[in-house]
């Protein structure tokens, strides 16, 4: 049987491989791409590797035959091994692409913050139940709020009496990662759900930047430069502009998010939350203050024009269908927010 996949590392080269199969063990293999590797014959150490394994050969399992199988000295440039395990897993369908998948966006909506992290869980399952597209959806809300991490502590990050002062609600998600202060209008969230064959084999690290990828086109198409800060920072020369987080489940469906600041009121946020001295040391500055840069100060576009220029960018990269809520996802994440996310149970699991 014969296989063909392709892998363009983000940052870096295409990889290309071509593949023979027979009786589940891979017979031929043809590397191939724009990359560089020094010297010419440690091509046939990478093919080498990975001829002879199974074709159910785990990321792991297929990254650390090239490593070993490497010679000594051979250097590898725009790609390296995991590179390597992720198009041979492309091409044998365990990984998938972009476009191997059919995406629908959800446009905003305006729903109780509660309720938006219950469809974060409800959405994210019905992926790993098979009963939903891949889906990216855009959140609106209408009141002030905190958004957690799920391994926060609810004392040590936001001031209560702060927030019930200002009639901030406060909810946990179930992503890691920190908190979101989310007044209406001010943030740009989106949260997709996809198979977790999508980032098959990549770290947290390596994943958020290739999953965010159309995100900075959208943005260059706005006018505006921007990058990641490892690990989930994404900013432009002119400071942060949000963050994102994520949630694999063991059931094999994946949840990415992202929040980006429009028009913080940075000094009401820094009342509200616990920012510390710790937070920002490695951030080079002093102030919690100066660590957002909204995008309502490097664009004139407002808050709408640029979730549409999102929402245009991803369907164009990904061939995305507009869609709608349906009423039992939402009837299904307003009983869980009743039942999870709006009880004090939940939001204070970490107190």
């Amino acid at each position: 049987m014969m296989h063909h996949g392709e892998y363009k590392v983000v940052g870096g080269k295409l990889v290309v491989v071509d593949l023979e199969s027979d009786n589940g063990v891979i017979t031929d293999v043809s590397l191939n791409g724009d990359f560089f590797l020094e010297p010419d014959e440690a091509l046939e150490d990478l093919n080498a590797a990975v001829r002879g394994l199974p074709t159910d050969a785990s990321h792991s399992t297929i990254r650390d035959a090239v490593t070993n199988n490497l010679r000594e000295g051979a250097v590898m440039f725009g790609f390296d091994a995991d590179a390597v395990a992720r198009v041979v897993r492309r091409a044998l369908g365990h990984a998938t692409k972009w476009e191997d998948h059919e995406w629908e966006i959800l446009g905003p909506q305006i729903i109780p913050i509660a309720e938006q992290v219950a469809l974060d869980e409800v959405l994210t399952r019905q992926i790993a139940q098979g009963t939903r597209k891949p889906t990216i959806r855009f959140w609106d809300w209408n009141e002030g709020a905190v958004v957690i991490g799920s391994f926060q502590s609810l004392k040590n990050e936001v001031d209560m009496e702060q927030a019930d002062k200002y009639g901030i609600q406060v909810v946990r998600r179930i992503s890691g990662g920190g908190a979101m202060f989310m007044e209406a209008g001010n943030c740009i969230t989106y949260s997709l759900y996809a198979p977790e064959s999508l980032v098959d084999g990549m770290s947290f690290a390596d994943s958020y930047p290739f999953l965010d990828a159309w995100v900075m086109e959208a943005l260059q198409n706005i006018g505006l430069t921007a990058h990641y800060k490892p690990l989930n920072d994404i900013a432009t020369d002119a400071g942060k502009i949000g963050g994102a987080a994520q949630k694999r489940l063991a059931n094999g469906a994946m949840l990415h998010h992202v929040t980006m600041s429009y028009d913080i009121d940075a000094e009401k946020m820094t009342q509200v939350l616990r920012i510390g001295r710790e937070k920002i040391s490695d951030k080079g500055i002093t102030s919690a203050v100066k660590r957002v840069d909204p995008l309502k100060s490097q664009t004139d576009l407002d808050r709408m024009e640029i979730i549409q220029v999102m929402m245009d960018t991803f369907a164009r990269r990904t061939g995305a269908q507009q869609a709608q809520l349906d009423e039992g996802t939402r009837q299904a994440a307003q009983e869980l927010a009743e039942t999870k996310f709006a009880t004090e149970h939940w939001t204070a699991r970490v107190p």
